[in-house]
Parts: C-alpha cells; sequence; structure tokens
C-alpha cells in the first residue's frame, strides 16, 4: 500500500476516531454508530487492499481504549565496526533483531529480549538512537500506526542458535549489506545506527 493513497489514510483516522467514540461514548445509540463506523473503516482496508477480511477484523476491531501507536524495537550491536543482523525465516532477508514492545516489558527490556531470542546475545540498552515515524520511512503502509525505536546495545555474551523467527546472524560493514528486509530497516535507517556508533557524543533523533 502507497502511502500517499488518500483512502488509507481516510480509513485509518475512521478507525481512530471510532475506537475513541467506543471508548469514551455512554450512549448506546453513540456506541452503535461508532461500532458502524469502525466497520466502515475495516471494509474500506479489506475492499481496497485485499487483506482478508478476518485479518481486517483483527487488526481494525479487536482494541480497545483510546488509539495510540504501536512500538517496535530494533537493536543495533556493532563489533569491529560491522553491524548485527539475523536473517528471518520467514522472508530469508536481514534485519536488526527487534520486534513489538510487549505490555507487560519496558522499551529497553523489549530490547534486550529480542535480541536474547532472534541472535542469542545478552546485550546491554545504552541509547536511544532515534524515535521514527515508521510510515515516513518504511514500505509498505501499515493500515495502523507504528513507532519504531532504534536502540545502540553493547554484547556482553551469548551465541547465535537457529529458531522459530531467525535462521542465521552476521557482522557486516556498511558497504556490504545483505538484503534487508526494507519494511523494518533500509540501508539509509542501518546507515543512521552505524552514525550514532563512530558519534562521540550522539543525540537522539526524533520525528
Amino acid at each position: 500500500m502507497n502511502r500517499n493513497e488518500q483512502w488509507l489514510q481516510w480509513a485509518v483516522e475512521l478507525q481512530s476516531l471510532a475506537q475513541a467514540g467506543l471508548h469514551y461514548s455512554k450512549d448506546p445509540f453513540d456506541v452503535e454508530r461508532f461500532q458502524r463506523v469502525r466497520e466502515i473503516a475495516a471494509e474500506m482496508l479489506h475492499e481496497k487492499s485485499g487483506i482478508p477480511a478476518e485479518k481486517v477484523r483483527e487488526l481494525f476491531c479487536a482494541e480497545t481504549g483510546y488509539q495510540t501507536p504501536k512500538l517496535d524495537t530494533r537493536a543495533a550491536i556493532f563489533r569491529d565496526d560491522k553491524i548485527l543482523l539475523v536473517r528471518e525465516r520467514r522472508t530469508g532477508n536481514w534485519s536488526l533483531p527487534g520486534g513489538w514492545v510487549d505490555v507487560n516489558l519496558s522499551v529497553m527490556e523489549s530490547a534486550v529480549k529480542e535480541v536474547r531470542e532472534e541472535a542469542g546475545l545478552e546485550v546491554s540498552a545504552d541509547l536511544v538512537i532515534a524515535v521514527q515515524d515508521r510510515e515516513k520511512h518504511n514500505q509498505p503502509v501499515y493500515a495502523w500506526k507504528l513507532c519504531k525505536i532504534f536502540v545502540l546495545c553493547t554484547a556482553h555474551g551469548g551465541q547465535f542458535e537457529e529458531n522459530t523467527e531467525t535462521t542465521e546472524s552476521g557482522y557486516f560493514p556498511l558497504d556490504a549489506l545483505p538484503p534487508l528486509s526494507t519494511e523494518k530497516n533500509t540501508p539509509e535507517q542501518i546507515a543512521m545506527c552505524f552514525d550514532a556508533h563512530r558519534a562521540e557524543h550522539w543525540k537522539t533523533l526524533l520525528d
């Protein structure tokens, strides 16, 4: 889905308004109206994108409360001026270790956990490199808002073992990156991590 497709922006906004309305409304007739608005937003996404209706309902109709962006962490770990990447089992492409921030963990704790699960390493989270609005940097645009948090980490031990998410890991120089899973990290985002690693004093970047 292209970030410039206006229908997608309308569907996402309708969903957000409907979810807020369902959270705050007390009148049963208003609740019924907001439920229908959310259904229309889901139908728009299903018809225009081809995403299965069940998946759309899972994305659009399962959450409650005021809608806020989801959080994704990406850990940047270096050795000899090379960055650690893991190969995804699903796509065969490479990415920084990372994933969703769990509801019962902090951003730092989630970053450490994702590295342990995907790369087999024990790390400390040292510095937030950047907080990015995903749709300004990565394609395709998702049907929900997502903030990406890049964290500079230091490895203290451990070793890679093949797992359900990744099949191998390796350290790569900036000028010889493998095929990337660009929906998760682009060459520009990897270069940003190198800049932070090499900087004497890094200032967190904010979108």
